[in-house]
């Protein structure tokens, strides 16, 4: 079991930190997002009104896209999120919630980055997911092997003996894995399970012949899915859909809308009721005739088997979460991402004097790169927001881009540089990198940048720390 875990845990170690610290940044997905869009941060929107203003500019300039995918504005995202084709591609942006158009706010995926990379790694479908999937199982693997291979295993809780090298970093890396180890096996085994489709297709593929539209229908059976006539046909007033929709749905309130064939007549708007405090996902759904705007179908979910599956995925999004159990997702997700990252290190500390070879120190340049790059390549990502001009055309992706150009330069740099050397400049790196989100949030006079503030100053002095700590260790004081 010992053998398993050390070499599980190695060879997909970091891939699963980045999976883990994208996803605890996740947590905070609709907050990230306003901070990355100061146009409209602070304010205050009606879901309905929002909505409305959304399509009044969508049907003026999406008109020939053929649906239009809508998450609607909230407390916590006072904007609408809107997805359209246009031009052969989609296009993602963030609609006023007072006019309805882009124009005001700056191009950003925001929080969305976060929340995509961690299950998709910003590669074509499905190659991400599916490498996401594996990834997940190795860490359920991981967790319970580890419980095994560790015989004092909640004595290790109460022990830590710092300054004593291979048995200090034991040390954090059990009491890590134990002081919140429900959520470590929690949020690895519903990972697991929200794209379990991926690691085991066959059961849909031999029930629907690889039918994959008979899969959803089957799973959603109030989406009406039916084809364009190609006449167009007058959209029917959207807010007294709303409005009967938020009657329905009752305390669970509006959650995605969805206008398939905007503007055509056989124009369908699908709408799912929102959490609501509920831990489960997508409960009640609601289609209306897009013309007529008569109800064409209802479904509200009760089937065992797909209410488990809501459930497991609705834990692991954490949408239902009040503002204290985002934090301790948070708090945890950070805690996973230290043992994995300490259980690297510990790999190669353990071998460094037993067998120096290549292999342990492409290990230890690799370790050097992620544990301690990553963290300013995705503190890049905040900062390019604040740096690029806020006009400037297709921003978002450089956004993006200036994660990868980053991560790229830390991993050089892990590679050519000793290790005892770029630890320190590289946690030095992470920790201005965190300093320079904190001042580039400017006065903190809204709760969205403070707690981006708090957090990155704690990263900051968490980093600088560390990185004064070794330049300290390297000059042997």
């Amino acid at each position: 079991m010992a053998w398993l875990h050390g070499w599980s845990g190695l060879v997909t170690g970091w891939l699963l930190f980045a999976i883990v610290l994208s996803g605890t940044l996740s947590v905070f997905r609709p907050e990230i997002g306003a901070w990355m869009r100061p146009e409209i941060l602070g304010r205050t929107a009606d879901p309905v009104t929002a909505t409305d203003a959304a399509i009044r500019w969508l049907s003026v300039h999406a008109a020939h896209s053929p649906a239009w995918y809508l998450d609607v504005a909230s407390d916590r995202a006072p904007y609408t999120k809107a997805l359209w084709a246009e031009g052969g591609e989609y296009v993602q942006r963030a609609l006023d919630p007072r006019s309805g158009s882009p124009a005001a706010i700056r191009d950003t995926l925001g929080g969305e980055f976060f929340y995509r990379f961690h299950f998709e790694l910003q590669l074509p479908y499905p190659w991400g997911r599916l490498l996401a999937a594996v990834a997940a199982m190795v860490l359920v693997l991981g967790l319970l092997t580890g419980i095994v291979a560790h015989r004092r295993f909640f004595a290790d809780f109460f022990t830590f003996r710092p300054g004593k090298g291979q048995r200090s970093w034991l040390d954090a890396h059990n009491m890590l894995g134990v002081v919140a180890l429900p959520f470590h096996l929690m949020i690895a085994f519903t990972g697991a399970v929200t794209l379990a489709n991926l690691l085991m297709p066959w059961g849909a593929a031999a029930l629907y012949h690889s039918d994959m539209s008979a899969v959803q229908q089957e799973l959603n059976p109030a989406a009406i899915d039916r084809p364009a006539t190609g006449h167009p046909g007058t959209p029917a007033p959207i807010v007294p859909m709303l409005r009967e929709a938020e009657r329905r749905f009752g305390p669970a309130g509006l959650g995605p809308v969805t206008i398939l064939n905007p503007g055509d007549a056989a124009s369908v708007v699908t709408m799912v009721a929102g959490g609501g405090g509920a831990i489960g996902v997508d409960h009640h759904v609601l289609s209306f005739d897009g013309v007529t705007g008569r109800i064409l179908a209802e479904h509200v979910e009760g089937r065992p088997a797909v209410s488990l599956f809501n459930f497991l995925y609705g834990l692991h999004v954490a949408h239902f979460a009040p503002r204290v159990t985002r934090w301790l997702y948070f708090l945890s997700g950070i805690m996973l991402a230290g043992l994995i990252g300490s259980g690297l290190r510990l790999w190669t500390i353990k071998r460094h004097h037993r067998d120096p070879g290549v292999g342990t120190a492409l290990v230890e340049r690799l370790n050097v790169g992620v544990i301690a790059g990553t963290p300013a390549a995705f503190a890049a990502f905040f900062l390019a927001n604040r740096l690029i001009p806020a006009d400037m055309a297709g921003r978002s992706a450089l956004e993006v881009r200036s994660v990868f150009i980053t991560w790229a330069i830390v991993l050089i740099v892990g590679a050519l540089r000793t290790p005892a050397r770029a630890w320190g400049e590289l946690l030095g790196l992470s920790a201005l990198a965190c300093l320079g989100i904190a001042l580039a949030g400017g006065v903190p006079d809204d709760r969205v940048t403070q707690g981006v503030t708090f957090v990155a100053l704690a990263l900051a002095a968490g980093f600088g720390a560390a990185a004064s700590r070794s330049l300290l260790r390297r000059h042997g004081r």
